[in-house]
């Protein structure tokens, strides 16, 4: 039996006892964990497909350990420019270890969810109203626990950017919790001021 589940904005093929390497997660090491968002299931030669998640399957997992993944060197130039810019990066991960895979029987817990996320929507803001910030980095924010403009603003930018660096593309996040300490404000005319000198992020 196996699953395809998202896990912090991104798939993964998992099996019962299997060890994977997520983005890092909130949780204390030790804790338990359980992801509802089960794209496919595959048990006893029966492949059931979801859309897109399957409803009331659920996989369980333990967490082993923080830790941070290899350096990864980011060179960028631009040619005729002068500029060169050489950074290194190391992903923080989470080690966790899958202990159950359930087709179903997460139906009874998902109500009490459903209505706790009915709660949380209004403290949840359009993060993508932040200069440098696209559906796809937000989700992965929100994913990370970072889903509203007041998380943002107490983020430093270098977590930041560890949370989003499996987004594809050269994300600065500098003047991100700025821009988001300005929405928590209610400062809007400031911030649309600061991000008409922006371009993705930097001024430009």
């Amino acid at each position: 039996m196996y699953a395809i589940v998202e896990i912090a904005g991104q798939q993964f093929k998992v099996a019962k006892d299997q060890k994977v390497y997520v983005h890092r997660l909130q949780e204390e090491e030790g804790a338990q964990v359980s992801f509802s968002n089960v794209l496919l299931l595959e048990s006893d030669g029966t492949v059931t497909v979801g859309a897109p998640a399957i409803e009331g399957a659920e996989v369980t997992a333990k967490i082993l350990g923080h830790l941070q993944g290899d350096k990864v060197i980011v060179f960028k130039k631009k040619r005729r420019k002068g500029y060169r810019k050489k950074n290194g990066h190391r992903q923080a991960l989470t080690e966790i270890q899958i202990e159950s895979i359930a087709a179903s029987g997460a139906k009874k817990k998902a109500a009490p969810k459903k209505a706790s996320a009915k709660k949380a929507a209004p403290k949840a803001d359009d993060l993508k109203k932040i200069e440098g910030i696209g559906p796809k980095i937000a989700e992965t924010l929100v994913a990370a626990g970072v889903v509203s403009f007041a998380d943002l603003a107490k983020s430093e930018p270098a977590k930041i950017a560890e949370i989003i660096a499996g987004v594809r593309g050269n994300h600065v996040t500098d003047t991100w919790p700025q821009q988001a300490q300005l929405a928590v404000d209610g400062k809007w005319d400031e911030l649309k001021e600061l991000q008409d000198k922006l371009d993705g992020g930097v001024e430009k």
